[in-house]
This record gives C-alpha cells, sequence and structure tokens, in this order.
C-alpha cells in the first residue's frame, strides 16, 4: 500500500489553487469538472502522482464555505484489488463503509473503510498501463 492523497472540500476552487501553487509552490496535477454531480476535482501536489502523495481539492458547485470540521474528506490508499482488501479489512474487523464498486460520477473502482475514530480512508485500485 502507499498513500495517494488527501482529499479537503473549498469553497472557492480558483482561490485554493492559487494558495497552493502559488503560495505553497505546488504544481496543479490535474483537475476535472464532473457536472452530473455538480463538482470539480483539482489536485495538487510536489511531483507526480505516480511518485508521490497528493492533495485533492473538491469544489462542489453549490457550497460557498465549510465549518471547520466537515472540511476533512479522506486519506486515499492504493491497493492491488479493492474487493480483496475490503475482503482482508472486513476479516480483521474493519467497517466497510462504501462496499467495492465504481465511482458514482464515473468508473473509477473505490470504496471506503472507517478508522476508530470515525475518519473516512478510500481504497482505489492500482493504476494500470497509460
Amino acid at each position: 500500500m502507499r498513500l495517494l492523497h488527501t482529499m479537503i472540500r473549498v469553497g472557492n476552487l480558483d482561490r485554493s489553487i492559487a494558495f497552493y501553487t502559488d503560495v505553497l509552490g505546488m504544481t496543479l496535477l490535474r483537475k476535472k469538472d464532473y457536472p452530473d454531480g455538480r463538482f470539480t476535482l483539482a489536485f495538487v501536489g510536489y511531483g507526480p502522482e505516480s511518485e508521490q502523495a497528493a492533495i485533492e481539492l473538491t469544489h462542489n458547485w453549490d457550497t460557498e464555505r465549510y465549518d471547520l470540521g466537515t472540511g476533512y474528506g479522506h486519506i486515499a490508499l492504493e491497493v492491488e484489488d479493492v474487493y480483496a482488501a475490503c475482503d482482508r479489512i472486513r476479516a480483521k474487523g474493519g467497517v466497510i463503509t462504501r462496499e467495492p464498486g465504481p465511482m458514482k460520477h464515473g468508473s473509477t473502482i473505490l470504496a471506503f473503510v472507517q478508522d476508530p475514530d470515525g475518519y473516512k480512508v478510500e481504497l482505489l485500485g492500482a493504476k494500470r498501463g497509460g
């Protein structure tokens, strides 16, 4: 396993991208709109996602601000097989809060588990090829 990214929700995507890139010196690695879900995902970091962890900035189009407590999203871990990882986690008493399957507005296979304090950890299948 390896750490992939941490997600936070932001009220103004342009302002957040400017902060992480201009102020903290990160690079905008990728950005994608999901019109059906009314959200945009932007990933920023210090190097390629294949080599380093990133921060996922999630902008829900209809939300201008968040209370600090709702700003936290999840930690993401890359696993070889999301389904098998959930089986292993479940066998060890872990709580699966979102069963493995495709992302709601996309095709990426993912699942969510919950740590003892209630924080979400996303499991994502390893990316294959180009």
